[in-house]
């Protein structure tokens, strides 16, 4: 499913919970980040670098360790960027040569309502409206947990390329499905403080795409360059 809401330049790898890269070894410089951490955090944190180890072998170079810097966000090998994802029972990874796009974001989330009061604390006002009205006209698509997820793939695309913060209220998220269409669409952000250099250009604006199948919702953002 990621893979079909990417550029054909971005190889994107995604495994289920029965997928054997679910059980994907660690690198000794990876256990450091998870020596306390729980069963299930581990297999998630190995599954999702097995992902995107994977990917490394399609684009031609050498799997090797991805290890967390500052923030969370991985640290690529030269020459890549990239973005990864996990929830229960579902991950991926998505890469692509430094050449081809400024920055790329991913998240996948359980496609199930939010927990009551994380919208209010989320989503602004404008945004909650726009959902509302989605609601109404979809009322099985959980367009909460969409508008969530898409926050956090804009997050994903805007800190390799500021290394700031964004606050889920700094972006304006308006999602749009795609018409007589199946649970999927785009996603268009305005970002509300200023937006990072690409080329020389200040980008004020993302755009990705979002789908929803076999439980999962899955959010993707890329930033080319200008």
């Amino acid at each position: 499913m990621i893979e079909e809401l990417l550029p054909e330049s971005v190889v994107a790898v995604e495994a289920h919970r029965d997928d054997p890269l679910w059980d994907a070894p660690l690198h000794p410089e990876e256990q450091t980040f998870v020596a306390r951490a729980v069963a299930k955090r581990r297999r998630e944190f190995a599954a999702v670098r097995g992902c995107a180890r994977r990917a490394m072998e399609k684009l031609g170079v050498p799997p090797q360790a991805i290890v967390t810097g500052e923030r969370g966000a991985p640290r690529w090998p030269d020459g890549l960027i990239g973005s990864m994802t996990h929830c229960d029972g579902y991950c991926a990874a998505a890469l692509v040569r430094v050449g081809d796009l400024a920055s790329v974001g991913i998240d996948a989330e359980p496609h199930g309502p939010l927990p009551d009061g994380v919208g209010a604390t989320v989503f602004l006002p404008a945004e909650a409206e726009r959902l509302a009205r989605l609601a109404g006209q979809r009322p099985a698509v959980h367009w909460d947990r969409i508008l969530f997820s898409a926050k956090e793939s804009v997050y994903k695309a805007w800190y390799p390329l500021t290394r700031k913060w964004l606050d889920f209220s700094e972006a304006d998220i308006t999602l749009s499905p795609h018409p007589g269409g199946g649970p999927a669409g785009t996603l268009h952000a305005e970002l509300l403080v200023p937006g990072p250099l690409v080329g020389g250009h200040r980008l004020q604006s993302f755009d990705g795409r979002w789908a929803v199948r076999d439980g999962v919702v899955a959010t993707t953002v890329v930033v080319p360059h200008a």
